[in-house]
């Protein structure tokens, strides 16, 4: 959090500089120029891939080729970058919050993805706005901690068109009574006529590959590993109503889920961190997270 302290501080600066110079010519010193290069450098991070903002972190995600052959056919993780704009308040940087716990968890998942299945998956990965004109060409897209997130009037109708469709969005990590009320808000924006329905055990999604038995409730890495010695696997911080996981969905006419609404969860930790802990590795990302997030792609991309 602290690079994100020093981000807010690099911008405000550079803001108080372009008033004060704003109306006479003046030299501007070099640490402002430092500043900008370092904003500049920050917001850049939206506009890479999963794969080239780790490879500028240092490269720890694992690598993989497609063949040629199979350029165009492929399976891609798309993330969606969205605004947060204080509706349901800030939270923690907001200006980055869709990209909580990326490149890891998109190009680690993927990684799983086609080494499990036959799925063969793009080794790049994907952010997009949901205003992209790429968004079409995707039929899976992933929003992570959307508890706090706004669409804007643009983006509604464009989301609503990509659902109908055919297009899949996945919900991930975001817990509590709070939560759920904020994002169900926004959802209805998107399909007033629609409501969210809790899926039951016997539903396909939770057993086209893996044969789940009972829904997974995957914490953050740290509670996690504390869990082994208190056996509580939900995020107590995140307020009331965070207790009992809940996968929810949207759908369509023919009963296709379009929207999966993983709440009480976080499958995408359980994704980036797999390699922290052994004990969080065995207990939650091989388990829950892995088969879990497997099991919706799959359903997606035959449904």
């Amino acid at each position: 959090m602290e690079i994100l302290r020093i981000r807010r501080l690099a911008t405000e600066t550079l803001k108080l500089a372009v008033r004060r110079c704003s109306c006479k010519r003046v030299f501007v010193p070099a640490f402002v120029l430092l500043l900008l290069l370092f904003v500049l450098a920050i917001q850049s991070d939206g506009q890479q891939s999963p794969r080239e903002f780790d490879q500028h972190a240092g490269g720890s995600a694992p690598i993989w080729k497609v063949e040629p052959s199979f350029k165009k056919d492929i399976f891609t993780f798309v993330r969606i970058k969205y605004s947060v704009d204080g509706t349901y308040g800030y939270g923690e940087d907001p200006d980055m919050r869709w990209r909580i716990d990326a490149p890891d968890s998109d190009l680690n998942f993927s990684f799983r993805l086609q080494q499990v299945t036959s799925i063969k998956v793009n080794p790049e990965g994907k952010f997009l706005a949901i205003t992209d004109k790429e968004l079409f060409d995707y039929p899976f897209i992933y929003i992570v901690e959307p508890g706090r997130l706004t669409f804007t009037e643009q983006e509604v109708p464009i989301l609503r068109r990509y659902l109908l469709n055919g297009g899949f969005l996945m919900c991930d990590d975001f817990w509590g009574d709070r939560d759920w009320l904020n994002f169900s808000k926004e959802l209805k924006r998107v399909f007033p006529d629609r409501q969210a329905i809790d899926l039951q055990m016997d539903h396909p999604i939770f057993h086209c590959v893996f044969d789940i038995k009972e829904k997974p409730q995957v914490p953050g890495v740290d509670w996690g590993i504390r869990s082994e010695f208190t056996g509580q696997t939900y995020e107590a911080r995140r307020g009331p109503g965070a207790e009992e996981v809940h996968y929810r969905a949207i759908l369509d006419d023919k009963q296709r889920i379009m929207v999966m609404i993983c709440h009480n969860t976080d499958l995408g930790d359980g994704w980036e961190r797999e390699g922290e802990n052994e004990y969080y590795f065995r207990e939650f990302s091989e388990k829950k997270a892995y088969p879990m997030g497997i099991n919706i792609v799959f359903y997606a991309m035959t449904h």
